[in-house]
């Protein structure tokens, strides 16, 4: 029986949004709260949740769960899916395959199924390393990348054009299982994967031999049977399995954060594991497997985790020296790709000023790095390595995302490796280190619950010096270039354009310094943030790391203090 509910707030926009709510969703949990939100009279709840709409962000659309149009719930995925297999229909010859959803998918089988099989689209249900209350909808394009722009503003303007479901059969729970002609593809599709992954294996036998133990977490996400498998493939001997984090558990029952980019605070089983099975080496997979953290343990001195910016020094050092050695004759760079987010550790540029390969630059977002890849791959180009400073790493170009997986075993070979000779990963990192340059970077963030006082943030530095001028120096240090991708302005250009595509739709402001300092002041996609991110790009040479960090540690400060420090009444939290 359908319960009458009515409204009259005196905001129409707000009444209709409840009728129309009421009408479409036909889950019973979700339309009991909006019932219940309209009893209770909690008008300003109801206009959160019912008088927006998501956007598409760094990541696809990531939300709350719950009930509102600004929500994640079964009615705005049924919005979303519905029109992206309209747009890619209409706009590709590819066909349509479906993919079930379960706890035991991951991140990298989506956009490898979606080239694999020729599909029109994938979409992607997961909260990656997010807290257990929120949800999120990644779309996959038909060339396996998650769509960017103008594809994402197109699909949330033909959502706002038919809201409505298109036929009762989508809230037939029962459906999938009454629909003789559905397969699912995941035993396939991991096989193939898994046939894939043996190209960026180069050692095999050493592997096999390798006396190094290593402990896996999945973080009660669906990493650990897949990474298992991975090791197989490289010859080694299965990680060990932190028993609490091994198998899915929506709950995360033990940590405080589902997110292994925060380090030592969130491994602690996974460390203690280690100590008592004498295995230097942790691998954590995020709940969709996805991202990667390493830690390895140190010679007296407890754990080090690696940071996004250290491990994409590692592996874009072994990647390249792996592909240079596989190669039969001197090896040609002038094909050989690799590829960082704008926002990443400037490493990868010094690798290739030395080796000869080219590096590039993109936006934030992984999706702009497997756009880029499969534009240059349609040339005849190579991409061998591409990351983001938030753990998220891709070796070799098989799937257009970042993959945990394939990171892992990659890592442990490299581990492998540089063990036979008398190597650690720390000890590799500064040798790379003492040959391209000191790369020493901070990143972190501040909390702004408060749209307006992040838009006259950046307003302010755009007019910091008066009308359209920019600062000119951050702590005593002049400021050589400014580069603002949100107004297309580049001062090291010639035309004053900048190279990197204009995003009008999000806040970033990088400055380069003349002690060689690169800092952005960037907005979260996601998030209420302002993130900043430092890095000391050291010519090769300078080894005095200690003043390196201070001079660093200076001009972070400088930034904050200068920049954000006139609205700090408005920022609730820093972080340093």
């Amino acid at each position: 029986m359908e319960l009458e509910v009515s409204l009259s707030s005196g905001d129409p926009q707000l009444d209709e949004a409840v009728q129309q709510w009421l009408t479409w969703d036909q889950n019973r949990w979700t339309r009991a709260q909006v019932v219940s939100l309209v009893a209770s009279g909690r008008l300003d709840d109801l206009r959160s949740r019912l008088c927006g709409r998501m956007s598409f962000g760094t990541a696809g659309l990531r939300a709350p769960m719950g009930a509102g149009f600004n929500r994640i719930n079964d009615l705005t995925v049924i919005q979303s899916t519905q029109v992206s297999w309209r747009l890619q229909q209409q706009r590709s010859g590819c066909r349509l395959r479906h993919q079930r959803t379960g706890g035991e998918r991951l991140q990298q089988s989506e956009p490898y199924a979606v080239r694999r099989l020729g599909a029109a689209a994938g979409v992607m249900i997961t909260a990656s390393h997010n807290p257990k209350e929120d949800n999120g909808y990644k779309v996959y394009w038909c060339n396996g990348a998650q769509i960017a722009s103008p594809h994402d503003k197109e699909i949330l303007r033909c959502i706002e054009e038919q809201l409505e479901p298109w036929s009762p059969l989508c809230w037939d729970e029962e459906l999938v299982d009454r629909c003789t002609l559905r397969t699912d593809p995941l035993t396939q599709i991991n096989s193939c994967y898994m046939d894939e992954l043996g190209s960026l294996c180069f050692h095999r036998d050493l592997n096999s031999s390798s006396p190094l133990k290593f402990v896996h977490s999945s973080f009660h996400g669906v990493g650990h049977s897949f990474v298992q498998q991975a090791f197989q493939v490289f010859g080694f001997a299965p990680p060990i399995p932190v028993p609490e984090q091994k198998d899915p558990d929506p709950d995360f029952s033990s940590v405080r954060c589902p997110n292994p980019e925060e380090g030592e605070s969130v491994l602690e089983l996974s460390l203690v594991l280690a100590e008592q099975e004498n295995a230097p080496i942790v691998l954590a997979t995020d709940p969709d497997a996805d991202r990667l953290a390493v830690a390895e343990k140190s010679d007296g001195c407890g754990w080090k985790v690696f940071t996004g910016n250290e491990l994409a020094a590692l592996l874009g050092w072994w990647m390249f020296f792996s592909w240079k050695e596989s190669q039969p004759e001197p090896a040609n760079t002038q094909n050989v790709y690799m590829l960082a987010t704008t926002v990443s550790s400037k490493i990868l540029q010094a690798l290739a000023r030395v080796e000869g390969f080219h590096f590039e630059e993109t936006l934030p977002g992984f999706k702009w790095i497997g756009n880029r890849i499969h534009e240059l791959s349609k040339s005849g180009k190579k991409v061998i390595f591409s990351f983001e400073e938030s753990i998220g790493f891709l070796c070799g170009s098989m799937v257009l995302d970042k993959d945990g997986v394939s990171a892992a075993v990659v890592v442990a070979e490299m581990a492998s490796y540089l063990h036979s000779r008398h190597l650690s990963l720390n000890q590799q990192l500064h040798n790379i280190y003492k040959t391209y340059g000191y790369h020493l970077s901070k990143t972190s963030y501040v909390i702004c619950n408060d749209p307006p006082t992040v838009k006259k943030i950046f307003g302010r530095i755009r007019n910091f010096d008066g009308q359209g001028s920019y600062p000119k120096t951050c702590g005593g240090v002049s400021i050589i270039h400014i580069r603002d991708v949100t107004t297309g302005y580049d001062s090291s250009q010639p035309d004053l354009k900048s190279v990197l595509p204009m995003s009008k739709s999000s806040q970033m402001i990088t400055f380069t310094l003349q002690n060689g300092v690169v800092a952005t002041l960037r907005t979260s996609g996601t998030e209420p943030k302002v993130k900043y991110y430092t890095e000391f790009c050291a010519a090769p040479g300078k080894s005095d790391q200690s003043r390196l960090e201070e001079e660093l540690c200076k001009v972070t400060s400088a930034l904050l203090d200068d920049f954000l420090e006139p609205e700090k009444n408005n920022l609730i939290c820093r972080f340093i």
